[in-house]
């Protein structure tokens, strides 16, 4: 079908295809977009969707009209009410835009809801329309006619575009400078359009500036938004760097060289600790209080991550310096208690567990604020637990005190405490390890190391959890005493 095009509807066209290449090609670089958020991908193709529309539309009425064929009439009708629907959707997506950056609190909603019932009315009266040519109609030789309340078909646009024109101005603090350069460009830009097509009412300028106006609003937004991307991937890899290093710090902070003690012959000791994240709020310490003396300590923050740790090293250092004061377990719990509750405004606490072991008679003095029972073994037993009396968790609450107990720890007697972390790991099932399952994991391996003992229990615990995430740190301290005479 050849049609008989005029210079100005060749430039009509021109400009039509220019806009739908545009239009199609911010289709496909939304599509492609890396760093652009979901949602903002979504908004995007569907506007240029609507646009895209609405000049086929439009390019399908301007070669239609005048042709009186069935399939013209009935075809030119068709894609005029899409193209005036799909308008109102356009104005409604850019308004929806404008209101979701204005922000304007609890009249957002009420401003959507005038919005909506405008593009509600926008569709009634395409449809009234229909039956009573009041906006448009096509007369006998199918040439488009503006109807007598062609105006009305456009009160949704300018109510908007007045409603948009509010919100830029009167919120103009919360746009991004370039973003509201493109707003303000693509609301006014049209309006020029209209006053060119005054002058040269032939050319249908306003087609172009609008898509252009559109895809330069895109790649202004695109621009922001991958900017931001840069920043928080820069905040994100600052903040790796310092928990990497956090994470160091606190390895460092806590006996990590084994054997820890070379020259001693009398104990052997060894220890693990598995944050739930980058660091944690769980720590083990041992230390000679004096050459006959070993203070052991096993304790669980509440909390995890950076406060937590931070709160442990605190809790770890007062710990040490009242226990190599030489006072009892009892007094330290007391003592730190005391201190930790005078200054701890976040409300934290930590669960301790503390015993100072003599060397020389196998004499282990210990007491508990609030920690998991201590699992022991004799040279002539299994390994099974020590049901001691728990005091309150340190930081609790002021003056308290703390029980102490004695155990006796004879030459080749192993002592293994650990965090909740170990009992309470958790498979797919949500099943919990479990004391049990920890007695039964180290009666199995009773006669090996301490390094042996906690290698085999951590391997009982993974093949129990068989890779379910775990939240809280694993942690657990095993020691072999042997008597003087083997330390001679």
């Amino acid at each position: 079908m050849i049609f008989d095009l005029t210079v100005a509807d060749l430039i009509n066209v021109i400009f039509i295809a220019a806009g739908l290449g545009i239009c199609g090609m911010s289709i496909m670089h939304v599509g492609s977009g890396v760093h652009i958020r979901k949602e903002v991908k979504v908004y995007f193709q569907l506007f240029f969707t609507l646009i895209n529309t609405y000049i086929s539309m439009h390019l399908i009425r301007m070669l239609m009209e005048g042709r009186t064929s069935a399939f013209c009439i009935v075809g030119i009708r068709v894609v005029t009410f899409i193209e005036f629907l799909v308008s109102g959707f356009m104005i409604y997506m850019l308004s929806l835009l404008i209101l979701f950056i204005a922000s304007p609190g609890k009249f957002g909603k009420i401003i959507n809801y005038i919005f909506l019932i405008l593009l509600i009315v926008h569709v009634a009266g395409l449809v009234v329309d229909q039956f009573t040519h009041f906006y448009y109609f096509f007369d006998d030789a199918n040439i488009y006619v503006r109807g007598r309340g062609y105006a009305m078909s456009n009160m949704m646009h300018i109510l908007m575009l007045c409603q948009n024109i509010f919100l830029l101005a009167k919120y103009r603090s919360k746009f991004d400078r370039r973003l509201a350069s493109a707003l303000w460009l693509y609301l006014l830009a049209p309006l020029a359009a209209i006053g060119i097509q005054l002058i040269a009412k032939d050319v249908q300028v306003i087609i172009l500036v609008t898509v252009v106006a559109a895809a330069y609003l895109y790649s202004v937004i695109v621009e922001i938004q991958t900017e931001r991307y840069q920043d928080q991937k820069k905040e994100k890899d600052r903040i790796d760097n310092e928990l990497s290093m956090a994470t160091r710090i606190q390895a460092e902070t806590l006996p990590n060289i084994f054997p820890a003690f070379p020259d001693r012959k009398d104990f052997t000791v060894y220890a693990t600790m598995r944050p739930a994240k980058e660091v944690g709020g769980d720590f083990y310490d041992f230390f000679l209080v004096d050459d006959k003396h070993l203070g052991i300590v096993m304790a669980d923050v509440s909390g995890k991550g950076v406060p937590a740790a931070l709160f442990m090293m605190v809790s770890k250092i007062l710990i040490q310096n009242s226990a190599l004061l030489k006072n009892s377990p009892g007094e330290i719990l007391e003592i730190v208690n005391q201190q930790i509750c005078s200054n701890n405004p976040e409300g934290m606490f930590v669960t301790v567990w503390y015993g100072c072991l003599d060397l020389e008679s196998g004499n282990l003095t210990a007491a508990n604020a609030g920690h998991e029972y201590p699992i022991i073994k004799r040279p002539d037993g299994h390994f099974s637990l020590v049901k001691d009396k728990h005091g309150l968790v340190i930081g609790a609450m002021e003056n308290k005190k703390y029980m102490e107990y004695e155990l006796q720890m004879e030459p080749g007697s192993k002592l293994f405490i650990y965090t909740d972390g170990i009992p309470e790991a958790t498979n797919a099932e949500n099943e919990l390890f479990g004391t049990d399952r920890l007695v039964a994991a180290l009666r199995k391996v009773e006669d090996e190391n301490p390094t042996e003992i906690l290698g085999r229990v951590n391997a009982a615990v993974d093949e129990f959890v068989k890779g379910a995430p775990q939240f809280d740190d694993m942690t657990m301290m095993c020691l072999e005493y042997k008597g003087r005479e083997q330390g001679a």
